[in-house]
């Protein structure tokens, strides 16, 4: 019995080499269009009027842990990551992404009170009053 080897032709084209996919990176945080129109107020005000957006982070602090802070940002901190969406710019402070990555972040108001709201899926538990958090 004879067993043919293949031969390997040197002149035969190389298989394509696979192309770099082009996946769209997913914002850190959404924001929603409430939110965004809150922020745009904020912006507009005599407070905001030198801010190119909002720096959301997080300190230490609260009954839980973690609570989330919200200044005008007008130069955004070195290594933060900048989200835009709906005509606003948000900043996350490097040290908060960790904790803040995938969260959805609204603006509520009714009869009782107005206020950004956090929905964040990495908490694990918060304050009966919604000021903290911990992951």
């Amino acid at each position: 019995m004879q067993i043919d080897d293949e031969d390997e032709d040197d002149d035969t084209p190389s298989s394509p080499k696979p192309q770099k996919s082009r996946i769209q990176k997913k914002d850190a945080i959404t924001v929603t269009p409430a939110a965004a129109k809150r922020i745009q107020t904020l912006l507009s005000s005599p407070n905001g009027k030198d801010a190119i957006g909002i720096l959301l982070g997080v300190k230490r602090r609260g009954c839980n842990g973690l609570s989330y802070t919200l200044d005008y940002c007008t130069e955004p901190k070195k290594g933060a990551e900048k989200i835009e969406s709906h005509g606003v710019k948000v900043f996350i402070e490097p040290m908060a992404l960790f904790s803040i990555v995938g969260t959805e972040m609204d603006w509520v108001e009714n009869d009782l009170t107005s206020e950004f709201t956090f929905i964040n899926p990495n908490s694990k538990g918060e304050c009966g009053c919604g000021e903290s958090f911990n992951v």
